[in-house]
């Protein structure tokens, strides 16, 4: 039992570090959406997985759910930022 949650943990958290490279400010600086949306998918798929007998369904229903809390309060995130602002740089 123990292993089973250590290796949940080390693959949840390995999921997210990767999920989390993917979104880089380079391309969009305003990118809180799409990195809620990745944690909470994870964070709950994880937390569904973990509940119940049917963890299968469970893992789904959660993620789901995650990710569609995660990229609201990301999308809250980015539209309280203000917008950069271009100074020029090297021309």
């Amino acid at each position: 039992m123990k292993r089973n949650i250590l290796k949940c943990i080390l693959i949840s958290g390995t999921s997210i570090a990767l999920l989390n490279g993917c979104t880089g400010s380079e391309m969009a600086p305003n990118n809180a959406t799409q990195t809620g949306a990745a944690t909470g998918a994870v964070a709950g798929a994880v937390i569904g997985y973990n509940t119940g007998h049917h963890s299968g369904r469970n893992a789904v229903i959660g993620g789901l759910l995650g990710a569609a809390v995660g990229a609201g309060v990301g999308n809250a995130v980015d539209n309280s930022n203000p917008e950069p602002v271009e100074t020029g740089g090297w021309q």
